[in-house]
């Protein structure tokens, strides 16, 4: 009977273990509020579609400055995506495993665009999509109650600031212009 009992004993001592670590346990100990859940559910979508896209624009762009801001979209979002599926298991979110339906339906229209088509279309998404998540990442960071969500806010804010500013520029050097207002390229 002895050893029924230690091996129970010692099945009881992994189970608390096992359980411990999962997100549902942990998030239990996070001061992650629902919005900081929220931004960081919204910032692992947001990342996913920038890893497609950029996949797309790096293999399709009509200019090598579309291709290349493109691969960095998928080098910077991957390495930030990695970052924040580690907090999002801190704070005991699950990583989403598919885009949005909006990023689902810009995926499908830029896959079948072309030439300038092509860039002006991606180009112009990306300016409203990072100015978009700037704005996010700033409220984060100024208004969220997990100080472990706002440093990853903190450091991506950083990242998609440069990149807004980088596409900005690619968006005047294809005669897209920018709102220097809103940042906003005009509609075409």
């Amino acid at each position: 009977m002895q050893f029924n009992r230690n091996a129970a004993l010692a099945g009881a001592g992994c189970l608390i273990l096992l359980l411990s670590g999962t997100p549902a346990m942990r998030a239990q100990n996070s001061d992650a509020s629902a919005d900081d859940k929220s931004f960081v559910t919204g910032a692992l979508r947001g990342g996913m579609a920038e890893v497609e896209l950029g996949q797309i624009a790096a293999q399709k762009g009509n200019s090598e400055d579309v291709k290349q801001f493109g691969q960095k979209m998928v080098d910077d979002h991957t390495r930030l995506g990695d970052q924040m599926k580690t907090v999002a298991g801190q704070i005991g979110v699950d990583p989403p495993s598919m885009l949005s339906p909006m990023d689902k339906a810009l995926e499908l229209k830029l896959k079948a665009l072309s030439g300038d088509d092509f860039d002006k279309a991606y180009i112009r998404a990306m300016v409203k999509d990072h100015r978009k998540d700037l704005m996010d990442f700033k409220k984060e960071v100024a208004d969220g109650q997990s100080s472990t969500v706002k440093e990853a806010a903190t450091k991506g804010e950083k990242v998609i600031a440069e990149h807004y500013k980088m596409i900005r520029q690619i968006a005047r050097t294809h005669g897209l212009g920018t709102d220097s207002k809103s940042g906003s390229a005009p509609a075409l």
